[in-house]
C-alpha cells in the first residue's frame, strides 16, 4: 500500500531524491529539466505519456529532475540539461546577472499561497507586524510576491532593517516541520505545500493564489533553453514545443488522470503520495497555460528591484520570445 506523505520525514525525502538525475546526457540526447511539482504538471505529462518521445522520433531523450532552481540554472549552464521547466525567479536572476536563458513558453500560472499558524492572530498582511515568515529563498518567486505585498502595507522585512522577522531558504518540506514546532509564524508557500499546511496543519490562509501580487498572470513556471541551443537545435527545440503543447492540452481536459500521473511519479521517486484531497484543492489554485504574461515577469523583476533584492533596474528586454511557441499553437 502507498503510503501518504504527512510529516516532515516523509516530506524531506522528496526533496532529497528529487537532485538525482534520471538519465546520463549526451550530445546526442535531447535532455529536458523538471521539477517533481504540481505546477510542473505539463512537463511531467509530457515525460510519463511519452510526448516528448514520440516527437523525437529517433532522437534519444533524457529526463533529469531537480529539487531547486539554482541546482536547474547550474544544469543548464553546465549543458547538462538543453531545455526543461523552471520557476521565473531563478530564469531572471540568471539573465540579469548575464546568464544566456530565453523563456520560449510558459507552463503554469499561480500556485502561490500565503499562510499562516493554525494558533497565531496573523490573518492578514498586515498582521505580520512583528512575527516571522519563511521563503523557499532569498528573492524567490514567492518570496518578491509577499514582500512587495508588505511594503504595500508598510512594512518590511528585516533583511532590510524592518520589523518582520525573514527567515529565508524554508524549503517547502521544512515548512512543515517548522509548522508543527512553531518555529514559524508564515510562510509563502508553492503549492501544493500551501494547501498542505492548510489541509494537514490547519494553517490560516493569508491570501489565495489569485490575491497575492500578480498571482493570475505570473508564470509559477516557464519553459526555457539557451540561446545557442535555440539557434543550433531549432527542429528539436519545434518538437519539444508540440510535446508541451500536447502535455498541456491533456492536463486540461484531464484533471484526474493529470493529478493521478503527478502523483505517482512522486511515488515512484520516494515511496510516498500527497493525499488526494490536498492535490485536488491545490490544483484550483493555479492555472495550466501555455500563455506567457512577458509584462507580468517584468513588474515581478521591478518589484524585485524595488526591494532591494536587484541593484539594477532590470530590462528583461530579449527574456521572452515565444514566437515559435505561437507559431505551434497556430497550426491545424
Amino acid at each position: 500500500m502507498k503510503k501518504t506523505i504527512g510529516f516532515l520525514g516523509s516530506l524531506v525525502a522528496l526533496t532529497a531524491l528529487t537532485a538525482c538525475g534520471e538519465g546520463s546526457a549526451s550530445g546526442e540526447d535531447v535532455n529536458i529539466g523538471y521539477f517533481p511539482n504540481l505546477d510542473h504538471a505539463a512537463g511531467i505529462v509530457g515525460k510519463e505519456k511519452g510526448y516528448f518521445e514520440d516527437e523525437m522520433g529517433d532522437r534519444p531523450v533524457e529526463f533529469q529532475n531537480f529539487p531547486n532552481g539554482n541546482d536547474f540554472i547550474d544544469a543548464l549552464d553546465g549543458g547538462s540539461i538543453d531545455i526543461g521547466y523552471v520557476g521565473p525567479g531563478p530564469a531572471i536572476n540568471y539573465y540579469l546577472s548575464g546568464g544566456e536563458i530565453v523563456v520560449i513558453g510558459a507552463a503554469a500560472n499561480g500556485a502561490t499561497l500565503l499562510v499562516s499558524q493554525e494558533d497565531t492572530d496573523i490573518h492578514n498582511i498586515e498582521d505580520l507586524d512583528g512575527h516571522a515568515f519563511g521563503t523557499p529563498g532569498n528573492g524567490c518567486t514567492h518570496n518578491v510576491q509577499l514582500e512587495i505585498m508588505m511594503k504595500e502595507e508598510g512594512l518590511e522585512s528585516s533583511r532590510i532593517g524592518g520589523t518582520v522577522d525573514h527567515q529565508s531558504h524554508v524549503a517547502p518540506a521544512s515548512s512543515v516541520g517548522m509548522f508543527e514546532q512553531g518555529e514559524l509564524d508564515a510562510y509563502a508557500a508553492p503549492e501544493p505545500w500551501g494547501t498542505l499546511l492548510e489541509q494537514e496543519h490547519n494553517a490560516n490562509v493569508i491570501s489565495e493564489w489569485d490575491e497575492v501580487f500578480l498571482g493570475e498572470e505570473l508564470a509559477s513556471v516557464v519553459l526555457v533553453t539557451t540561446p545557442e541551443y535555440l539557434e543550433e537545435n531549432p527542429e528539436e527545440v519545434d518538437n519539444v514545443l508540440r510535446a508541451h503543447k500536447k502535455s498541456v492540452e491533456f492536463t486540461q481536459e484531464n484533471t484526474d488522470e493529470t493529478l493521478a500521473t503527478v502523483n505517482n511519479l512522486i511515488y515512484d521517486l520516494t515511496q510516498n503520495e500527497l493525499p488526494e484531497e490536498v492535490l485536488v484543492k491545490a490544483w484550483d489554485r493555479l492555472e495550466v497555460t501555455t500563455e506567457t504574461h512577458a509584462d507580468a515577469l517584468q513588474d515581478w523583476a521591478t518589484a524585485s528591484y524595488e526591494l532591494n533584492f536587484l541593484e539594477e533596474e532590470p530590462d528583461l528586454d530579449g527574456f521572452v520570445d515565444t514566437s515559435r511557441l505561437d507559431s505551434i499553437l497556430d497550426e491545424e
